[in-house]
């Protein structure tokens, strides 16, 4: 995960400002969006999702140009396959900050292709090559199982789409997979490159700049971040704000009425620059992260973000159920 702008330091995360960073605003400042009555939602079922965190990271680090990245690919799309008549692969290559050449591949899932009443959801399934947030220095260039970052919000669409193939919802929703979201440079070689932020979200930018249908709309996204550890906050991400507030206000009081607002903190964090910024600023679609941002981290995030530590002992099942089924509620009760 992601590019921070600016060392995070949530004491002065109402501060963040820029030529590129909108100031922060009260969250959730738009107009509600009213919930439809009188709607079954189906019920997400975590154990699903956990399996399909546990079946990515068993493939190891899906890092770019390695055969776990390939064979881990080949699952995705397969299981979306199996429950999406309507599978999109994008494939392409990128330059990485140290002129590596990157080959990728975005996969789309859509149902109601034909509909522009739909939504999307998205995550980045690929790993960080770079534990330069460890502890320990020696480890600093190892690859990280990212179990929390990356595969958690891959495992929870997973599941959505299972459910989305047994209950066909009012509206149209595509579920994106994105790639090369997490090949930034290093931490120790970030000062002398200059502005980085080019090198993170790659699979994103050329999404927002070449989307899977020439003419694609949707009402909204939702980002999925780092959603799988044991008593996530999500703070109110800055962009997102920004950008989406309504929506932001939505998902939230989503949250917050089916039970969840003990993750769905409705509070002003920090903006990061993550795969939403490139949509809402290059293809105009609000679009909003849902990210585990933590007060008590030194990093400001999930506290064992791009580290060794970050596998399948910290993710938490019911922090899965807490993001899948208010993603169900979003989408079930949008007509």
């Amino acid at each position: 995960m992601k590019y921070i702008p600016i060392l995070l330091i949530f004491a002065m995360a109402t501060l963040f400002s820029s030529c590129n960073s909108p100031s922060p605003k009260k969250p959730g400042s738009g107009e509600s969006i009213k919930p439809k009555a009188s709607v079954q939602t189906p019920v997400f079922n975590a154990d699903s999702a956990y399996r399909m965190v546990a079946k990515q990271v068993a493939f190891g680090p899906r890092v770019p140009n390695t055969k776990a990245h390939d064979k881990c690919a080949t699952f995705l799309i397969a299981k979306l396959k199996s429950v999406c008549q309507d599978v999109t692969i994008q494939k392409n290559t990128v330059k990485a900050w140290n002129g590596a050449i990157l080959h990728f591949q975005n996969i789309i899932a859509s149902w109601k292709p034909g509909t522009n009443n739909r939504i999307f959801l998205c995550s980045h399934w690929d790993s960080r090559p770079y534990a330069d947030h460890d502890t320990d220095p020696k480890l600093h260039r190892k690859p990280v199982d990212a179990a929390n970052d990356g595969a958690s919000g891959v495992g929870v669409l997973l599941e959505v789409a299972r459910q989305l193939s047994i209950t066909t919802p009012v509206i149209g929703v595509d579920i994106i997979l994105f790639d090369v979201e997490d090949y930034g440079p290093p931490e120790d070689e970030k000062n002398n490159l200059g502005n980085t932020e080019e090198f993170w979200g790659q699979g994103a930018q050329y999404w927002a700049q070449n989307p899977h249908k020439p003419d694609y709309y949707a009402k909204f996204g939702i980002l999925l971040d780092m959603v799988g550890a044991p008593n996530a906050t999500f703070l109110v991400e800055g962009f997102s704000n920004y950008y989406a507030p309504n929506i932001v206000k939505h998902v939230w009081e989503t949250a917050s009425r089916i039970g969840y607002s003990n993750y769905f903190i409705y509070d002003n964090g920090p903006q990061i620059t993550d795969d939403h910024v490139p949509i809402n600023r290059i293809k105009g679609i609000p679009t909003i992260d849902l990210i585990h941002l933590d007060k008590s981290s030194p990093t400001g995030f999930y506290p064992y973000w791009h580290t060794t530590k970050d596998n399948m002992a910290s993710i938490d099942k019911a922090t899965l159920l807490a993001v899948g089924q208010t993603l169900l509620t979003v989408i079930y009760e949008d007509q």
